[in-house]
């Protein structure tokens, strides 16, 4: 059943002429004016910025609060010879901000080490007794932490009482009470007036770069591409500037690792964009801390071996193939446990805690619900969260950390780590939530589609117009269209397990591909409803020939769903809880569900009443027709006035005839099929002109001369002649109107 994942709008805001003309000479369309316009961008100021966007509108980063005083810490530390660790994440962005940070340190001579926890034995965030370590073993006085620190309380405050100064660095959602360092770098920082909240770790490391080396270091935006876009952030201001800028430079990297991976990767680099990086380089390096050591990432930044650096990235692919299976054999363990209830907690022992933020996104897609994935081990439960714009899962839980060994993240996404006995205390925690703020848990995340579009109008020209409004992203979306009156010329299932779907769609006389990613099961549905796409356009290269293809973000039925089952044998699945319509089905049975089957084909114009019953009595959002029928009498018909001639005459002649054993030969003989033979016995019986007992059949030739027609059971068999003709050969919308109507 094709079901839509989100609420759509259309905006139908549209520029203004004097705006159409200054898009115009930038050389672009209306279509591209229309866009930018729902983008914000309305004045010429704007749209400069906008298009061509340079390294000399990134905000001064000694607008950060206490930037002054970690720049001073570090040079100090460098002057006198101190070890700085640089304690990052174990993510891309992580990952991505260590190797910003120590490329900075190294250019201006700092004694450096550089350390990724474990998020198996470290966890999250900083850990006290890697910090021990560090501060008793190697001599470390002065801690710069990347991507993470605003939760970091007991080890920040270990350090700095042991005469090792902390400087954080960090974007993530700040707690009540600040960690006591010696300085937090954060855009969001209560005391601070920073003008872009929404950097990522990488972006604000890349900030104390640009204070340190007292330049822009723009060799550094691979990196700071590679760490926005993999944590998801705005591409927006300072970001766009940031990721534009360094996709560019990733395409001539000098960075022989990253190199390497790209290579394996199969990625052309003159191709690369936000969608390569997101999809492909990210989850490369994202699966290494999934499920491993996430250190060798930083050699494979920051180091120049090429050998080396290529059995890193060797292994880091690797790694992501094991990632890819472990996401799917969770995913399967993991849909046996949701429920009903508005924010789902699934836990197993054993599961590896790398990889459940992935399968809850998934799931979250799929159900629309906040999905919580945990981990558990020996009554401790450890994973990831990932909820709803309606629902700001951190928000929920910050306020009750005493129910947690470990709490961090986002408004939708969140780590935790908590005893199973508390499970209970945090359902109860959200529960009071949801009700006090009056959350609509089953509010759909909105799509903001940009508008119609008609085949025709997606082409070539129209992708490359539309790619001078790239990087896109959060906040600036990938433009987004409705598609809609076309027809479906083929539809099929695709790639492993058939998972995804491929249509041939013509709409006038242009046709086009479209790809819709996880929805193979739903062949038969696009082909015979044909339902609303929300699309965006991508180029397709195939045996050298390039063209549009358009990928489905979503699709949607306008009204019931009426899916033809009638000649299929392997069809698209139904949801478990369908009302299935068969003639056993009593009068009183309650209908609890939005999808109807009619599975079989009423037998008697009371069964087609209640059938007609319950579909007027109920909108359904999708019905199925199977439509099976025991015995097809509407092949037969109900008889002519030849066969009954034909079949008494050839009876008169016995004196008695055997039904039980006889019955097929006789069939045989006079050409009527068995079922309206077996009819024809009972209609003849009613009349009196025979009489049947213990299966002998004898003719009373003294019978009154009645009609046949006068027969219940010969009328009641042409009414079943006419249900199942409608049924067997009508348009299932010509039987759903008929069965709507009172």
């Amino acid at each position: 059943m094709i079901t839509p994942t989100y609420e759509w709008q259309i905006s139908a805001d549209e520029p203004s002429e004097a705006f159409v003309k200054l898009v115009k000479k930038q050389k672009l369309d209306d279509l591209a004016a229309s866009i930018l316009w729902k983008r914000g961008v309305r004045n010429e100021s704007d749209l400069t910025t906008f298009l061509n966007p340079t390294l000399e509108n990134l905000h001064d980063p000694f607008l950060f609060y206490s930037m002054n005083r970690a720049v001073e810490r570090i040079r100090q530390a460098v002057e006198n010879q101190e070890m700085i660790l640089v304690y990052g994440d174990y993510d891309a962005d992580g990952m991505t901000s260590a190797s910003i940070m120590k490329t900075a340190l190294d250019e201006i001579g700092a004694e450096t080490i550089v350390y990724l926890p474990n998020r198996f034995t470290d966890g999250y965030g900083p850990n006290l007794d890697v910090y021990k370590y560090f501060i008793e073993n190697e001599n470390v006085s002065l801690i710069i932490t990347v991507d993470n620190g605003v939760a970091g309380h007991e080890a920040v405050a270990y350090a700095q009482e042991n005469g090792c100064d902390v400087i954080i660095t960090d974007h993530h959602s700040l707690p009540e009470t600040l960690p006591d360092a010696y300085a937090i770098i954060h855009p969001e920082h209560p005391d601070g007036n920073y003008p872009f909240k929404e950097l990522a770790g990488c972006g604000v490391a890349f900030k104390v770069a640009c204070a340190l080396l007292e330049y822009v270091p723009s060799e550094m935006l691979d990196l700071v591409a590679i760490g926005t876009i993999a944590d998801m952030m705005a591409l927006t201001d300072e970001n766009r500037i940031l990721v534009k800028y360094g996709l560019e430079i990733l395409k001539n990297t000098e960075r022989v690792g990253l190199e390497a991976l790209i290579n394996i990767a199969g990625i052309d680099k003159n191709d690369i964009t936000e969608e390569t990086v997101g999809f492909q380089l990210a989850p490369r390096l994202n699966a290494l801390g999934r499920i491993d050591d996430p250190n060798p990432a930083i050699e494979l930044l920051t180091g120049w071996d090429e050998d080396e650096t290529r059995a890193i990235a060797e292994m880091i692919d690797e790694k992501n193939v094991a990632r890819k299976a472990m996401v799917a054999e969770m995913l399967v363990a993991a849909e046996i446990q949701l429920d009903d209830s508005p924010v789902q907690f699934i836990y197993q022992t054993g599961w590896n805690p790398g990889v459940l933020g992935i399968v809850a996104g998934q799931l979250l897609q799929k159900t629309g619900k906040p999905i919580v994935m945990l981990s558990e081990d020996n009554g401790i439960l450890k994973g990831s969260a990932r909820s709803i714009p309606a629902f700001n899962i951190f928000e929920a839980l910050t306020q009750h950390r005493e129910l947690f060994i470990a709490f961090g993240g986002h408004a939708q996404a969140a780590g935790m780590t908590f005893e199973l006995a508390n499970l209970p205390a945090i359902k109860a925690v959200i529960a009071d939530f949801i009700a006090e703020h009056e959350i609509d848990m089953s509010q759909k995340n909105q799509l903001l589609l940009d508008g119609e579009l008609a085949l025709s109008d997606m082409t070539l020209e129209t992708i490359k117009t539309l790619s001078q409004l790239a990087p896109f992203g959060q906040k600036n979306t990938k433009p987004q269209f409705l598609v809609k009156d076309y027809q479906v010329v083929q539809s099929r299932s695709m790639g492993q397990d058939n998972a995804h779907l491929k249509l041939k769609i013509v709409q006038d006389k242009t046709q086009m591909e479209v790809v819709y990613f996880g929805h193979g099961k739903e062949a038969l549905d696009f082909e015979q409803t044909a339902p609303e796409l929300a699309v965006t356009l991508s180029v397709n290269t195939w045996n050298g020939n390039t063209s549009v293809q358009l990928m489905v973000v979503d699709a949607r039925v306008n009204g019931s769903q009426l899916i033809d089952l009638r000649n299929q044998q392997n069809h698209t699945e139904i949801p478990e809880n369908a009302v299935i319509f068969t003639n056993n089905l009593e009068n009183s049975a309650i209908i609890m569900s939005d999808v109807m089957v009619i599975a079989e084909v009423p037998d008697s114009s009371e069964k087609l009443a209640q059938l007609k019953n319950i579909l007027s009595e109920t909108d359904f959002t999708a019905v199925y027709f199977k439509n099976q029928i025991k015995h097809s009498y509407y092949l037969t018909g109900a008889g002519t006035r030849e066969q009954f001639a034909k079949f008494y005459k050839t009876i008169y002649q016995f004196p008695e005839f055997d039904v039980r054993y006889k019955l097929k030969t006789l069939a045989d003989y006079l050409k009527i099929p068995d079922i309206l033979l077996v009819k024809m016995v009972q209609i003849f019986e009613e009349l009196g002109f025979v009489k049947v007992e213990d299966g002998l059949m004898t003719v009373n030739k003294s019978a009154e001369k009645r009609e046949i027609t006068s027969s219940q059971i010969y009328q009641d068999l042409q009414e079943l002649v006419d249900i199942q003709s409608f049924f067997a050969l009508s348009p299932i919308r010509d039987i759903y109107k008929k069965l709507k109507e009172n």
